[in-house]
């Protein structure tokens, strides 16, 4: 066992795989966690597809670079959120109907652009994601958007924790309550960008959504489930890389999903709030200790 773990961190881009997943591990939980204690987890996909068209006009423009596809996305990521928040306030749509209608547009939109333009994209790649290749400007951006988002929360965490739990009586007190609600949108494009470079379009949500609704069944508190959801995301991380390892023909980014959607199912199975009496009976979450 000690040589195979030996042999697999001699290469060096195993031992950056796994120095980025781990960042990204810490950087995504938090993200995730809120997105499915707000009850935004498909909101969390459909912003994964909104981001698209920036991310394509960024490659057609200046290629795969990093700092191209980062402002390409995040100008169409935060976009869509400034669109869906504006359409939801201002007419009789909701804000899930106005978010679904926009992610449409936007993906529809990014890909006539890719065939318009007639670029080569290795669409192996941009739907699964090359950790296994990730190169220094990605481990930047990882590392950069990890900072970013674990210092906003340090900041956020407590004005998301009652929005939450007591949306009502946050807005009758914050002056600006919508500050709290696209800050919090910018940190998921962000981390949804990062997430992208690594685990590609099509996986970049289940690294956020999957540990933390994993951790949900675990844990009654918001303190629990942030802990656990790391530690779900980063045993998905490692496991799936070395599947990857041991399998050479697996994609790593599915590897990774795979692995934490097995966690979830063990986690509906087996834990305290999943399927049993207690479960079934729980309808609320103790967060009085928390605020």
């Amino acid at each position: 066992m000690f040589e195979f773990f030996a042999e697999m961190f001699g290469f060096t881009f195993m031992q950056r795989a796994f120095v980025a997943t781990t960042v990204l591990s810490a950087s995504v939980a938090p993200v995730g966690a809120f997105l499915v204690l707000r009850r935004l987890s498909l909101a969390g996909e459909a912003m994964a597809h909104a981001i698209t068209p920036g991310i394509v006009i960024g490659f057609v423009t200046a290629g795969l670079s990093v700092m191209s596809l980062l402002i390409g996305g995040l100008i169409a990521g935060v976009g869509v959120a400034i669109l869906t928040a504006l359409l939801a306030r201002k007419t009789i749509l909701r804000s899930d109907a106005s978010l679904a209608s926009l992610y449409l547009i936007a993906l529809a939109a990014g890909i006539f652009i890719l065939s318009a333009a007639g670029s080569a994209v290795p669409l192996k790649s941009f739907l699964f994601g090359s950790i296994l290749g990730i190169d220094d400007a990605s481990m930047l951006l990882v590392g950069g958007v990890a900072t970013v988002t674990l210092l906003s929360f340090a900041v956020l965490l407590r004005p998301l924790i009652v929005s939450t739990c007591d949306p009502v009586f946050f807005e009758a007190r914050a002056k600006h309550p919508w500050l709290i609600d696209q800050g919090f949108m910018l940190l998921l494009v962000l981390n949804l960008l990062a997430a992208f470079k690594t685990l590609g379009t099509l996986m970049a949500v289940g690294l956020m959504i999957l540990p933390a609704t994993a951790a949900r069944y675990w844990a009654a508190t918001i303190t629990g489930q942030l802990v656990l959801g790391f530690i779900f995301a980063l045993l998905s991380c490692w496991i799936g890389l070395t599947l990857s390892y041991v399998f050479p023909d697996t994609p790593s980014g599915p590897a990774i999903v795979l692995v934490a959607g097995a966690i979830f199912l063990i986690s509906v199975l087996c834990a305290p709030l999943g399927f049993g009496p207690k479960g079934r009976n729980t309808t609320s979450l103790n967060a009085n200790s928390e605020t």
